[in-house]
């Protein structure tokens, strides 16, 4: 301390000067010491300046710590350093820059303690041109040979992906440092960059740098970030061989590549290596573990694992949800959440967005919603993970309403702008009709990625509206955004659903030679669909035979289902032959080609098919529609008689079949594939599912209110002809999605132009 200092001092009652040399002094006593130097007006000196601004700091009062720095007439580097370190310290690092600005305007030279301080506070930043800038300050005062500088400097280029400007500065370095060595190894493997990783590490080795527990860590974690999940399984054991005891970093990210791999044996050995190492009560070990065991499908190694858990571990349990979500056991990993939150364990957004996540992709849309509705009860915040878990159960059963409030939600918090959010919009509002709102979603991105161009394409393409789906593919090359094999998907899908034959084979043909994109078994099915409903049954059958790999279910479905159309019972039997090798319990493929004898009136063979679907145990999906009434999702079955005013829908149903047949319609009883008598016919289309929902809409909606109708199979002729007539004589928007496209009826036309 100065003599200055001393003498300060001596003027300071003993109390204030404990508090001023006390780092563990509480605010009140910051204060009382602040206001004592104030009250006698005692000249600061940089060591009272130090310590009091060190105080404010630490209790993160940053304005006071401020205006103790303004008051000073000529501030030394010592007190800017002493609020630069504070700030870089706690991740305030916008105020760390702007200090160090004020500093060097001041004219004050920084020294070696502040400039890796405002390095680290352009890492957290990530501002790339401020860093050098500052790199340049520093070799300008000549501090560029500085150890714990250059160190500073190689992380926060690797921190920015500059991993070329780091390896030249390491190469300045008179004593190899490990840890400044390890980031570039570990920046490498996070890029993916497996061969220049290979080159870092070759050059530690003959540099002599002694690798340790750290710079293996880094190469395992960063491979299996970068989706390299083989490389980061060889790195794990490469560190095993050499010596390494590895530790729960080590073996967690390497538990996840091999889960990635689903390489169990690997898998069981990294296990067994935990149990004699005793690391079986590390938690992020053993929720990699329960991980790994899930992404394997082995659920009930999974279950063991978390069973022997000592404590139970929020993480392990999010595992455990996940596991038993991706094996599809849905009703499980419900069970285990609500055992959960039965037990008071306070489930974090991670746990609500798996369960949501789960029940969304796995056809419990209704569930997902209340699950979304409960999650904002018990004060959980969903976040830019959850909005696109969600939207989907919005989609798929046509909740428009909730998938409203939902937007809404996104807006107020501030993520709708967020691709993944943004995407996820785009297919809710297509899915649920609204292609316009679809639109509106999409031109309100700033940055729309190529995930949203595919959403909107694919959005379009549902609707029929291979007009619009040919522009956006033009306007999403001008925006310098390349296509992928989605894109295609949906392209040619669009000219299928229009019938533009011509434009889906152009642009077939074009997907290769022009953008290299090799057809996958999706753009056979598309092109297969597009010549098969156009009439050109053999032609489809000739790209068949000469796919260069073999054709799946959907390549075949698509020739049976345009064998139907055409009445090619042949090749339709052709068709189902290989759909019966490919999916033998798929009872689809059986009605079919069952279709396709009725409508040729061959009672027979219908027999016999339905008699082996009988032996084999098979049944016929019965027909199903969804329909959102006042925020309520309505589910209705065909043929299911407890359905709500059952009794009204019959008699509004004859009354409207009554008012058809005066205007000339007679029902199409060709759609009803059955050996009985017309009138048993008309009786059976009566009970269509989506006949039964629309009748459901009339009866509990406001006239003139549009409908939203979502149907698990193909809409017959008979139910496409009648809602035609519906949509017209009740003055009625009518949406239906079946299961390849949407139909928009109004005033008595199809937006499909009856090419369904």
């Amino acid at each position: 301390m100065s003599k200055q200092a001393h003498n300060l001092f001596d003027k300071f009652p003993k109390t204030i000067l404990g508090y001023l040399n006390s780092p563990a002094s509480s605010l009140f006593q910051t204060q009382q010491a602040h206001a004592h130097i104030l009250k006698t007006a005692l000249f600061f000196d940089t060591y009272t300046t130090t310590k009091l601004l060190s105080l404010y700091a630490n209790h993160l009062r940053f304005n006071d710590a401020q205006l103790v720095l303004n008051s000073l007439p000529n501030p030394d580097i010592s007190s800017f350093s002493t609020l630069i370190y504070a700030s870089s310290k706690f991740s305030r690092f916008g105020e760390a820059l702007n200090l160090f600005s004020k500093m060097v305007s001041t004219g004050l030279v920084p020294d070696a303690r502040v400039v890796p301080c405002v390095v680290k506070a352009c890492s957290g930043l990530l501002v790339v041109r401020i860093g050098q800038q500052v790199h340049g300050l520093a070799a300008s005062f000549g501090l560029a040979s500085d150890s714990f500088v250059v160190s500073s400097l190689v992380h926060f280029y690797v921190k920015c992906g500059q991993l070329g400007n780091a390896r030249k500065l390491l190469d300045t370095m008179r004593e190899p440092d490990v840890v400044s060595w390890s980031a570039l190894l570990a920046g490498y493997a996070r890029q993916g960059n497996v061969w220049e990783t290979k080159v870092v590490f070759d050059m530690m080795v003959k540099a002599g740098i002694e690798f340790n527990s750290v710079s293996w860590n880094g190469v395992i974690a960063g491979f299996n970030q970068s989706g390299h999940h083989l490389e980061a399984v060889l790195a794990l054991r490469d560190m095993h061989a050499r010596g390494f005891e590895l530790d729960g970093t080590s073996v967690s990210s390497g538990l996840s590549a091999v889960g990635d791999l689903e390489n169990l044996l690997f898998g069981i050995q990294v296990h067994d290596y935990v149990i004699k190492q005793g690391l079986g009560s590390d938690r992020c070990i053993i929720s990699a573990l329960i991980d790994m065991y899930g992404k394997c499908s082995c659920t009930f190694e999974m279950s063991r694992v978390f069973d022997e858990m000592s404590n139970i571990d929020l993480g392990a349990c999010n595992a455990l949800i996940t596991g038993f979500s991706r094996s599809g056991l849905v009703d499980e990993a419900l069970s285990v959440f609500k055992k959960f939150k039965g037990l008071g364990m306070e489930l974090n957004v991670v746990t609500w967005t798996s369960m949501i996540a789960s029940c969304s992709q796995h056809g419990k849309d209704i569930e997902a919603l209340e699950l979304f509705r409960e999650m904002q009860t018990v004060g959980v915040k969903p976040n830019a993970v959850t909005i696109p878990c969600l939207l989907p159960a919005c989609g798929n059963i046509a909740a428009l309403m909730h998938g409203k409030a939902i937007h809404g939600f996104s807006l107020r918090r501030g993520i709708s702008s967020d691709v993944y959010v943004g995407s996820a919009l785009i297919d809710m509002y297509a899915n649920c009709g609204r292609i316009q709102a679809a639109r509106r979603c999409f031109d309100g991105m700033p940055k729309p990625n190529l995930v949203c161009w595919n959403a909107l394409m694919g959005g379009y393409a549902m609707h029929g509206k291979a007009k619009e789906v040919i522009d956006i593919f033009h306007l999403m090359q001008n925006a310098e955004q390349n296509p992928d094999f989605i894109s295609f998907t949906s392209l040619l899908s669009a000219c299928s659903h229009s019938g533009l034959t011509e434009e889906g084979e152009f642009y077939f043909g074009k997907m290769s030679k022009e953008y290299g994109i090799e057809a996958r078994v999706e753009h056979y099915a598309c092109i297969v669909t597009l010549l098969g409903r156009a009439g050109k049954l053999e032609e489809a059958y000739s790209i068949i035979k000469k796919m260069p790999f073999k054709p799946d279910a959907c390549v075949w479905g698509a020739l049976l289902s345009s064998c139907r159309v055409h009445h090619k019972t042949k090749l339709a039997e052709i068709a189902a032959n290989e759909l019966f090798e490919l999916e033998p319990n798929n009872p689809g493929n059986y009605i079919l080609l069952s279709n396709i004898y009725a409508a040729k009136s061959k009672w027979r063979e219908v027999y016999k098919l339905r008699d082996k679907m009988k032996c084999m145990g098979l049944r016929k999906n019965p027909g199903c529609s969804w329909i959102e009434i006042k925020n309520r999702v309505y589910m209705l079955l065909a043929g299911d008689n407890s359905i709500p005013q059952m009794d009204q829908i019959v008699d509004k149903l004859d009354r409207l079949s009554g008012e058809m047949k005066k205007s000339g319609y007679a029902p199409i009883t060709d759609f009803v594939l059955q050996d009985v008598e017309d009138q048993e016919k008309e009786h059976i289309l009566c009970g269509h599912s989506e006949k039964l929902a629309v009748v459901f809409g009339l009866l509990n909606t406001l006239p003139g209110t549009p409908l939203q109708i979502i149907k698990n199979l193909r809409i017959c002729g008979d139910c496409h002809a009648v809602i035609k007539f519906i949509s017209s004589y009740e003055g009625r928007e009518i949406f239906v999605r079946d299961t390849k496209r949407f139909h928009h009826f109004k005033d008595g036309v199809c937006s499909c132009g009856d090419y369904w």
